[in-house]
């Protein structure tokens, strides 16, 4: 098989992308798959990324992967073309299955997902709409209050909000009268903590705004909880696409705990600074604990319609123990020191068998749409 590994892209989380895809590429088994590279540079155009640079970087543990933005490599992709879709000039570059590396807008919200569904081709990770929701903290946040999931208590500002100054006092104050200080600011459709503040004052809070819309149009005021920072991998196809094969049902995986040396885990904590945060595989957690974070995760992932694999994120309450549903990351980090694959590894499923899986179950996943009618 022949799997198409895509790049890049215009988010804000591009140079995590070109990381996460270095340490993919150096895990696929080449003895049973054969791969293709495209790279999405900032602009969204695409390219093809040369062999060569796939051997740099599998033979160069301090190489990253990068795009070559030439006019000769950039490809095309058409519309039902199946394993055929992606074009670079005259030539075909033949794909069986794409392995969907990127992160944040225009890649993980749906958007490439969609392009993949018309191109017709099987694809690692969650559908159009799950990766639409999910990428929304605060559509994410409705539906998992709808399935009856706690989740941190917040106040959401809009553009228009901030707009107009009596609407901005009106949610400005509800926010602090209903949620108090600290409060967490952050992007309603922004990853890796991009754009995020912690504000402990009125002043904070009316600076962490400005630096939260510089990002997108919706923001989430959230109540800062003083909580341990806990997250759980989850794989599978969570419908009932799974009746005949039981290896495609949901599993959580062990917790793993973020603790930050920053004031929380932000941007630079997770990617920049080595020693940003301790990070711990498995959880210091009671057998009790681990069970209850793992139903909870599941029960996440099925009520967004996951499939493929997710990264849920949690807090547990220092003060009262009360667990709270954070976020939910349909592409999560695959650098050597992203907690997705460090959880799935702490649990038996090591880096280059999690990816099989994962492709495996791609491709199951489009045979099974394959077997539905578009027409009466």
């Amino acid at each position: 098989m022949t799997v198409a590994v895509i790049y890049g892209g215009k988010s804000s989380e591009h140079e995590v992308s070109l990381v996460s895809a270095t340490g993919v590429v150096r895990n696929i088994n080449r003895e049973k798959y054969s791969i293709e590279l495209i790279g999405i540079s900032r602009d969204g155009r695409w390219y093809k990324t040369p062999q060569e640079e796939l051997e740099r970087v599998i033979t160069n543990e301090k190489a990253t992967l990068k795009i070559y933005e030439e006019e000769e490599n950039l490809v095309t992709v058409v519309p039902a073309g199946g394993m055929g879709c992606f074009m670079c000039g005259s030539k075909t570059i033949r794909a069986d299955v794409v392995f969907p590396v990127v992160h944040g807008q225009f890649c993980e919200d749906g958007t490439l997902q969609g392009l993949f569904d018309i191109c017709d081709i099987p694809y690692v990770g969650c559908g159009c709409m799950s990766s639409g929701v999910t990428m929304d903290k605060e559509k994410t946040k409705s539906v998992w209050n709808a399935a009856g999931l706690l989740t941190v208590p917040y106040v959401l500002m809009t553009r228009t909000d901030l707009a107009d100054s009596k609407k901005y006092d009106v949610v400005f104050e509800r926010a602090v009268k209903e949620l108090g200080f600290p409060l967490f600011v952050k992007p309603c459709n922004a990853g890796s903590s991009v754009g995020a503040s912690k504000a402990s004052s009125p002043k904070q809070l009316s600076f962490a705004l400005l630096e939260a819309f510089n990002y997108d149009n919706k923001v989430l005021i959230e109540k800062a909880i003083n909580a341990r920072e806990i997250e759980c991998s989850v794989t599978g196809i969570s419908t009932c696409e799974v009746e005949d094969n039981p290896e495609s049902l949901c599993k959580a995986y062990l917790p793993g705990e973020i603790m930050p040396n920053h004031e929380f885990y932000d941007y630079d904590a997770k990617y920049n600074d080595p020693e940003g945060a301790a990070l711990k595989v498995p959880a210091d957690l009671s057998e009790e604990e681990t069970r209850k974070i793992q139903e909870i995760a599941v029960k996440a992932y099925r009520a967004v319609d996951a499939s493929g694999l997710s990264r849920v994120d949690f807090f547990i309450d220092k003060d009262d123990g009360k667990i709270y549903l954070n976020e939910i990351n349909t592409l999560p980090g695959f650098t050597p020191i992203s907690m997705f694959p460090k959880m799935c590894g702490a649990s038996g499923l090591n880096y280059s068998d999690l990816i099989e899986y994962l492709l495996n179950e791609a491709v199951q996943r489009y045979k099974f749409k394959m077997q539905l009618l578009t027409t009466k």
